[in-house]
């Protein structure tokens, strides 16, 4: 399979509003791959590599060679290309990883160099979203979505589910088992506005303290013990700290789902960026450990307990893991018990709660109303200082927003977000924005600091990317404030005194 062909679906994908005309789209490029090309494409067209991470960077990607004036390519040698890249290692190796990634764009058309770009990127922006994909490789191979799911959720891989699936059908899928030692995707948080809509939708709950750690799921197996990341990428070496505390645990085989976390001084979270530095860190580690907690048990002992509900798997996590081990957890038939839980959270330094249905199981790779995470909401009035050209679907749009808050007589930039953005909002901002442009650079449309934006975050974190020394967490457009002038806006002031009490 040639990679124009699936840039010519990935674009078909991106302009289709409905989930209909995508899954046909993609169905039936995966009818048509070979064996060895299912995995690749699944991936690429999902936004990810099958190798996940092979070490290029924005920096890298920064000025690609010339284009190649015809396509050539095929899907199968670029997903080999991308893994003797991500295989270069020792001296010498960024100098040869980077030839040997200017070698593979040099042979991609515009399109497809585009698409590989936004690919290595993390913005191929095409739509295809893991459910979508799902339903298209389970229509390709014709089989029950339910079927391809329970795989999947077992093994966690959908490229390679999608393999057996095309390879062997419905009798290779139901042979899928769940593995010890073979990652699978973890289940996901849906989002609820505050507790009692949450309580409204699961009923009784269980109400568990929402870390704001990194993702862990460890798989042990008598004396092995392997840790992996949200992404599925192990992590072993870098946690032994979550290593020893598998170790001790009075079981012989387990899975467990969970987050490790900095500790300050005084047994409160630290801000985040001290848990990501340290999980991040691939060489000598840094003072301060990583404690683990968890929430969930998957496997334990030999047996199975996904498709058990979560007060059964509850209970097994208590009779597995000591309390100090496990996420604070609490029981809520109420609005008024599940709000005492949320705000003992918050008290604690946590970001929130995880409102948990109690006879929901373990939807791994899925996002639904099992779990539900509930979040204080901060707003801010920020000035747009600039905005990106769009890609995919928001082609030809002003899409990307720099933010910024009044610094003196100047502004400070913040950050940037494209989340949260409808096409009524996007059709609206380019005719605005375009009407205040002051210059250009590349992609970037700069423009006059005149309108007014209110945005959403999760909280602040401290940045060297910005002069300001901050940058917003998970910001999202709530609405514009064409009704309030600049000179109102939040200050800098305001968001140091805010990230003060965040890191307090």
């Amino acid at each position: 399979m040639f990679l124009r062909e699936l840039v010519e679906v990935s674009a078909v994908v991106g302009a289709s509003p409905g989930r209909t005309a995508k899954t046909a789209a993609l169905a039936g490029l995966l009818a048509r791959a070979a064996p060895d090309e299912i995995a690749p494409a699944v991936a690429f067209l999902s936004g990810r590599l099958t190798q996940r991470q092979i070490g290029v960077g924005w920096a890298q990607l920064r000025d690609p060679p010339p284009p190649a004036a015809t396509a050539g390519l095929t899907v199968a040698e670029v997903d080999a290309a991308f893994g003797a890249i991500g295989a270069l290692a020792g001296p010498g190796s960024q100098a040869a990883r980077r030839a040997a990634l200017g070698a593979l764009l040099a042979r991609a058309d515009p399109d497809e160099q585009g698409f590989l770009v936004r690919l290595l990127r993390g913005e191929p922006a095409q739509g295809a979203l893991a459910g979508v994909m799902a339903v298209a490789v389970a229509r390709a191979a014709g089989v029950p979505p339910t079927v391809l799911q329970r795989a999947l959720t077992l093994y966690g891989d959908l490229g390679a589910v999608a393999r057996i699936a095309l390879s062997d059908g419905a009798p290779g899928l139901a042979a899928v088992r769940l593995t010890v030692g073979r990652p699978l995707s973890p289940m996901l948080a849906g989002s609820a506005p505050d507790v009692a809509a949450a309580l409204d939708r699961t009923g009784p709950a269980a109400v568990d303290a929402k870390l704001d750690g990194a993702r862990i799921q460890v798989h042990r197996d008598g004396a092995d013990v392997a840790v992996f990341s949200r992404t599925l990428d192990e992590v072993t070496g870098r946690l032994p700290e979550v290593v020893a505390a598998a170790l001790a645990l009075p079981v012989g085989t387990a899975v467990l789902d969970g987050e490790v976390l900095a500790l300050d001084g005084q047994g409160r979270p630290a801000p985040f960026q001290e848990t990501a530095a340290r999980f991040g860190a691939r060489g000598e580690r840094s003072a301060r450990p990583l404690a683990p907690f968890f929430f969930d048990v998957l496997h334990a002992g030999g047996e199975d307990t996904l498709e058990l509900p979560l007060a059964e798997r509850a209970a097994a996590l208590e009779a597995l893991v000591p309390a100090a081990r496990r996420v604070a957890r609490a029981h809520a038939d109420t609005p008024a018990a599940a709000q005492a839980s949320f705000d003992a959270a918050l008290a604690t330094g946590h970001e929130g709660v995880v409102v948990k249905a109690l006879d929901a199981p373990y939807t791994a790779g899925r996002r639904g109303t099992g779990w539900l995470k509930v979040k204080p909401v901060h707003t801010l009035d920020l000035v747009v200082l600039a905005a990106e050209w769009g890609h995919g679907r928001r082609r030809g749009r002003l899409s990307n927003l720099h933010l910024g808050a009044r610094d003196g007589a100047g502004w400070a930039m913040l950050g940037k977000t494209f989340k949260g953005l409808t096409d009524a909002m996007l059709a609206w901002q380019t005719e605005r924005m375009l009407a205040l442009e002051t210059g250009r650079a590349g992609h970037v449309v700069h423009v006059r600091p005149e309108l007014v934006v209110e945005i959403a975050f999760d909280g602040i974190q401290t940045s060297s990317r910005y002069p300001s020394g901050m940058a917003l967490r998970f910001a999202r457009v709530k609405r514009f404030r064409d009704d309030k002038p600049a000179a109102e806006a939040d200050t800098i002031e305001a968001l140091r005194a805010l990230h003060a009490g965040r890191a307090a």
